[in-house]
């Protein structure tokens, strides 16, 4: 008998619709059940292609005498981590206060009052390597809260007391400059990893702003080193396990230093994202790898994430059927053994394709398997024969059990999305990215969008669900849009980006200038979270501060200006100190530094003259900058849907390009090379 989640939209809560557990979706329904049982609470926190999500999943929650435990002592309530942010956020930091560490599963025990008390990530179901079985740790739970329930109540009272007390005060700190974007690079300078690219030991994640801010700041001063970690990174991990070197696309992390063997699922954010960064590499330095990369991950994301309604899936999951066993593991579906190879290539290919992708007999990964990789000391092969070999392998690949699909769509990642998908689609002339872009964009503003430009989170199948968006909604969002505004020339999307930046400023934004991750008429958590630093996401605080600086620029809007470089004051007082944790603070902080730059090119929209100029503006590696193009508008010298392009005329009847920066415009040019001169590398 389905429980509560069976009509529920998100795939990871229906994903438990048939446990024996009487799960509750987040709801004030379910406090009130817990108060008048007298029971504390059970919160369980995931997502869909989380790994160990499924392994407790299956050891606990389908377990018949567990679930009956937890059904008489407890009311149980699931969440997806995806769906609810702030609820993941504010629980999340309880768990490390209190433990350490993070991560998921999250398991939570809560009164009624939803106040945490004892914390936990995954429980095996008997004890190991130190940790208490799960229905130990049910048992010890309820013990306390039958025979020492004050005690329970001032643990509870005490842990939101604390976190109360660590609201951020940087309402004070100076809007960051030079000083501290130098400051910030000699922090990561001292972290970074120079045998094997990225910063820190394993588990090593993508480091995705940060290699954004590093490619920012060579832009404004022309740092051989700040490009040097950057660009070496991403060929570390281009060549790594953590891309996938037949399908494209990045897993979501490497469990070891050197990028061999992943955790294995996919995220639309970390494409989006990274496909991003190696089309800005590519800009700075024209390197092929960096091009192949960011197509292929584009192209991965159109092929296997976009879904009908032309929006992009959450994720694909880690784990998928092994032909042989039956079982679902992780990585089944990515590794190879060298007789596999040879099995679908033949002797001769097959052995060299072991040679190329780095597989072994003893195997990278497990049980005698091995993540593909692309060594750079492998042998040498001709391109046509390698593409060859690896829509042979795909092809074979593709007759596999295939990882689940995650198809919710998260109004932020998608942003990012668009964002990336554009700009791919102007560099590399692929208008049928554009197009996807656009297309998830119009169900943003159909579907997520309601009537007072509010955002949902997420949605499904064309349905909008329950959750109202967050900051990040509304910062990526918007970046998305102004992105697209810039390589279509479409102003509506400038149009609609204001729309969400200003409801940033009535809705998140508090007297000191900082912006709380909900809005200020959302579900009262015990904490109102507020975190400026980066996860495996932009944090909403710096990228809605990006999305008003950039919407500034367009419109020369004093209040959006002033409120970004409030809101990065964050940025002047964490840069120096934490850099990797505020990266995408520190590449919108480059932007305010260095302008941004306003570029706008007017010129008949047919004229390839026009099309030229604008693909040199979007090619421009000045950080931040805006572009603006459209036709010469009417006499009364309006601009249109961009008020950047107000009284441009043409020099000498020509397609023309205007830069300006800081209240000052260079001159008028008609010339792409001086155009290029105009937006390229400015040396202190």
């Amino acid at each position: 008998m389905p429980n509560r989640l069976a009509n529920e939209t998100s795939p990871y809560l229906q994903q438990h619709a048939d446990n024996p557990v009487d799960w509750w979706p987040w709801s004030p329904e379910a406090f009130a059940e817990a108060r008048e049982r007298g029971v504390p609470v059970m919160l369980s926190v995931g997502y869909s292609s989380c790994h160990w999500c499924h392994v407790m999943a299956h050891e606990s929650f389908e377990d018949e005498l567990s679930a009956a435990y937890m059904n008489e002592h407890f009311v149980n309530v699931k969440v997806d981590r995806e769906e609810r942010p702030d609820i993941d956020a504010v629980y999340m930091e309880a768990v490390q206060a209190a433990t350490g560490q993070g991560g998921w599963p999250m398991t939570v025990f809560l009164t009624p009052d939803a106040e945490p008390f004892y914390f936990g990530t995954y429980f095996p179901p008997e004890p190991r390597h130190g940790s208490p079985s799960f229905m130990q740790v049910l048992e010890g739970v309820r013990t306390a809260w039958v025979g020492r329930p004050e005690e329970v109540a001032e643990v509870a009272q005490r842990i939101v007391r604390d976190l109360a007390g660590r609201q951020l005060d940087y309402g004070k700190a100076g809007t960051p400059g030079p000083e501290e974007l130098g400051q910030a690079l000699l922090g990561l300078t001292r972290e970074y990893d120079a045998a094997r690219g990225g910063f820190g030991g394993a588990p090593k994640f993508p480091p995705s702003m940060v290699l954004e801010f590093l490619l920012r700041f060579h832009a404004r001063t022309g740092s051989e080193g700040a490009l040097q970690m950057a660009a070496d990174t991403c060929e570390a991990m281009a060549r790594g396990g953590i891309y996938d070197q037949l399908g494209g696309g990045f897993a979501r992390y490497s469990v070891d230093r050197e990028w061999v063997v992943p955790h294995f699922e996919k995220m639309l954010y970390d494409n989006a994202l990274l496909c991003r960064v190696y089309a800005h590499l590519w800009r700075t330095t024209g390197d092929e790898l960096a091009r192949r990369v960011a197509l292929e991950t584009a192209d991965f994301m159109v092929r296997e994430l976009r879904t009908h309604e032309g929006g992009f899936a959450s994720a694909l999951d880690a784990d998928s059927e092994d032909p042989v066993t039956g079982k679902h593991v992780e990585g089944a579906y990515y590794a190879w053994t060298p007789a596999q190879l040879r099995e679908v290539l033949g002797e001769e290919d097959g052995d060299l394709a072991a040679a190329c992708f780095g597989v072994t007999e003893e195997g990278t990964f497990e049980h005698g398997t091995s993540v593909l990789q692309l060594p750079s000391q492998g042998p040498d092969i001709e391109a046509e024969r390698l593409a060859g070999i690896k829509e042979r392998l795909l092809a074979a690949r593709a007759e596999r059990p295939a990882p689940g699909r995650d198809d919710k769509i998260v109004a932020a990642w998608n942003g990012l999305a668009i964002a990336a998908l554009a700009e791919c689609g102007a560099f590399f002339g692929r208008p049928d990215l554009i197009e996807r872009a656009t297309e998830a964009a119009d169900l943003l503003v159909r579907v997520h969008m309601d009537g007072r430009a509010r955002l949902a989170r997420t949605s499904r199948d064309g349905k909008v669900g329950p959750n109202a968006g967050v900051l990040e909604d509304y910062g990526d969002v918007a970046e998305g849009f102004l992105t697209l505004a810039a390589v279509t020339g479409e102003g509506v999307w400038l149009e609609f980006a204001g729309f969400l930046v200003d409801l940033v400023l009535a809705r998140f934004t508090a007297e000191d200038g900082s912006l709380y991750d909900t809005a200020h008429d959302a579900e009262r958590l015990i904490r109102r979270p507020q975190d400026p630093t980066d996860t495996a996401t932009p944090s909403g605080w710096t990228a809605a501060a990006g999305a008003l600086l950039s919407y500034a620029a367009h419109t020369g809007s004093e209040p959006h200006r002033t409120a970004a470089e409030r809101a990065l004051a964050v940025v002047h007082a964490l840069g120096p100190r934490a850099p990797r944790f505020i990266g995408h603070g520190l590449a919108v902080a480059e932007a305010l530094v260095d302008g941004p730059r306003e570029v706008a090119v007017v010129g008949h929209p047919e004229d390839p003259a026009r099309a030229e100029l604008h693909r040199v503006a979007l090619l421009g590696t000045a950080p931040g900058a805006v572009v603006a193009t459209g036709p010469v508008r009417a006499a009364d010298g309006s601009g249109g849907e961009f008020p950047l392009l107000a009284e441009r005329t043409l020099v000498h009847d020509l397609p023309t390009a205007y830069v300006c920066r800081h209240f000052v415009c260079a001159r008028p040019t008609t010339d792409p090379v001086e155009l290029a001169e105009q937006l390229g590398t400015v040396h202190p």
